[in-house]
């Protein structure tokens, strides 16, 4: 047979099994059969059910006028859909919502603090005010609790924060106005919470809580390593690395050349979350028989690269000679006194990491013209964590600052002689081997009053302790140890390196310490440093930190007012008054 009369003996059996004879590819096997007459009949049955049913529907949508549209049925939160549906009734009333869009929110991470559980959202998630939306607790029998948010924390450039109650111990957490799931908090004291990558040497820094290394000390870093993945649980799909330095909260060790690898390919470090979202952590798993991995939320984020452009002759020229780095929490009515003197002798930048303040710090910040004052407030809602806050702030800092202070939001550098802060740091900055300048800090007492003075600490304080307490730090970041260790604002330096101590007569600290009642007692109950108790708590009774001869007790003394005073000091005060004063009102700036 020829390929002309084979071609079309396939078309006409093609044409065969279309009339019912043959069966096209299945036509090799025997041919079709029809069904049989059963099942024929039951599947006109369900096409004609399919055909009523959809009668039925159709045509009681159209006698309600209204047009056909799919909804989703979700069991998780049923507070988001009311918000929706209120949001929604709101905007079709005219009222206050007009306009406006609920946000997408999505919930990255959930921590259990001990007084409320903290809520880490995805970048990008814009919140409205805390009164609009609730905290959803999913506990037994498909219940939920709702409760307002306590605080609410949003920055421009990161994630947004929402603080909320307590709830019961294990219990998922959500927002009433995201469809995200609920999430299981991770205990706030084992726990990797932030991550750092240095391109400097190729090292990622991990701050972790739970490893407890003793103060001051460095640690064995043979018994860690570093874990890099998208699911640390998964022991296959983890790369690890080791530990270079352990100390304190702080870790460093070698980023893996796979994960500089993906880091370069997402955005230049910029992001380094898969195609799901799901984002890349990094924590530390302690090595040998019963080894373990702390749970992380930590997902490693680029520092500031090298300014390779700006060179001396000899060196790499910074943008800021003096930067300030400082932890707070709820000290904004003392803020803008703080800046505003600290940039008249010279301060050029300012780090501010917000230790969960519910003062409206944010609106005493958008009155500081940003053209005049360069402030950066940072979220840090970890508790006990001063000194990593510190070690964290000097790596953010150390490619723009040539120096940085470590001071309080009430502790004043005050220079008493004929030398100013540029000529001291100038001073120092020609001997490369000095890598800290330390100086003296004078505790001032309530000097006799019982409120808060209204033209500022610096003019309201001048009765203070004849002898010096202790000593406070500015430090060039790049001489600090790799390890990072600092104990009372002061850090460890690189081999090599020294500190000078500057003297009293040239440059001090006024540290408004020991202020009216009110203050006192706000500021001493949530410290933030690690390794200092709250002055309420029965330990470490007779640490220096603590106010001598207070105690515990949450109780103003009779005589406090004049405590702490045994030499009245005004130079601070005489230096204000002439340097701020305006000569029309009368009035300080602040």
């Amino acid at each position: 047979m020829s390929a002309k009369e084979r071609k079309l003996s396939r078309l006409g059996s093609g044409k065969g099994a279309a009339n019912g004879g043959g069966g096209g590819s299945f036509g090799a096997r025997g041919g079709h059969r029809p069904p049989p007459a059963g099942t024929r009949r039951r599947l006109f049955a369900a096409f004609f059910a399919f055909l009523c049913a959809g009668a039925v529907v159709f045509g009681g949508v159209h006698a309600i006028g209204a047009s056909f549209r799919p909804v989703l049925m979700t069991p998780w939160p049923s507070a988001t859909l009311n918000a929706l549906s209120s949001e929604r009734r709101v905007q079709q009333a005219g009222g206050d919502g007009a306009g406006t869009v609920l946000p997408s929110v999505q919930i990255r991470h959930a921590v259990a603090l001990p007084d409320h559980v903290l809520l880490i959202l995805r970048d990008g998630s814009l919140l409205p005010a805390s009164g609009q939306f609730e905290c959803l607790y999913s506990v037994a029998n498909s219940t939920q609790l709702h409760r307002p948010p306590l605080l609410v924390a949003a920055m421009p450039d990161g994630p947004s924060l929402v603080h909320c109650p307590a709830g019961p111990s294990g219990v998922a957490v959500s927002l009433s106005l995201t469809q995200s799931p609920p999430v299981t908090p991770l205990r706030w004291d084992q726990l990797v919470y932030t991550a750092l990558l240095d391109s400097r040497d190729n090292s990622t820094i991990l701050f972790a809580k739970g490893m407890n290394l003793r103060p001051g000390r460095l640690g064995v870093p043979s018994r860690y390593e570093c874990v890099f993945g998208w699911d640390l649980s998964k022991p296959k799909f983890v790369v690890t690395s080791p530990v270079i330095s352990a100390a304190q909260e702080t870790f460093r060790c070698v980023t893996p050349l796979r994960v500089r690898r993906y880091l370069r390919m997402t955005a230049d470090g910029s992001s380094n979350r898969k195609s799901d979202g799901k984002p890349m952590l990094v924590s530390i798993r302690t090595k040998g028989r019963g080894s373990s991995t702390l749970p992380s939320i930590a997902e490693p984020e680029p520092l500031p690269r090298p300014n390779r452009h700006r060179r001396t002759r000899h060196r790499q020229q910074k943008a800021h000679s003096m930067c300030v780095c400082t932890m707070l929490r709820n000290q904004a009515r003392f803020l803008r006194e703080w800046i505003i003197y600290h940039s008249h002798i010279g301060v050029q930048r300012w780090f501010i990491y917000d230790n969960n303040s519910d003062d409206d710090i944010e609106q005493v910040l958008s009155t500081m013209d940003p053209s005049a004052y360069n402030v950066t407030r940072h979220l840090w809602p970890w508790m006990k964590s001063q000194e990593a806050g510190f070690a964290h702030c000097a790596l953010r800092a150390r490619e723009s600052c040539e120096w940085v202070g470590f001071i309080d939001i009430d502790e004043f550098l005050h220079f008493p002689g004929n030398q100013t802060l540029q000529d001291v740091l100038q001073n120092y900055s020609s001997k490369p081997r000095i890598g800290e300048l330390r100086t003296a800090c004078h505790s001032f007492g309530p000097s006799g009053r019982t409120k808060i003075p209204k033209k500022g600490v610096t003019t309201g304080y001048t009765c203070r302790l004849a002898a010096p307490e202790r000593h406070k730090s500015i430090v060039r970041p790049d001489a600090l140890n790799p390890s990072l260790i600092n104990v009372v604002h002061h850090f460890h330096l690189k081999e090599g390196m020294k500190y000078a101590n500057v003297g009293q007569g040239v440059m001090l600290i006024n540290h408004y310490k020991y202020q009216v009642w009110e203050v006192f007692k706000d500021k001493f109950s949530g410290r933030v440093a690690t390794y200092v108790a709250d002055w309420q708590d029965e330990e470490n009774v007779g640490s220096r930190d603590r106010a001598p001869g207070l105690g515990t007790k949450p109780v103003e003394p009779e005589d406090w007012p004049s405590r702490f005073c045994e030499v009245y000091d005004t130079s601070l005060k005489d230096f204000v008054h002439k340097e701020f004063t305006d000569p029309q009102t009368g009035n300080l700036p602040w």
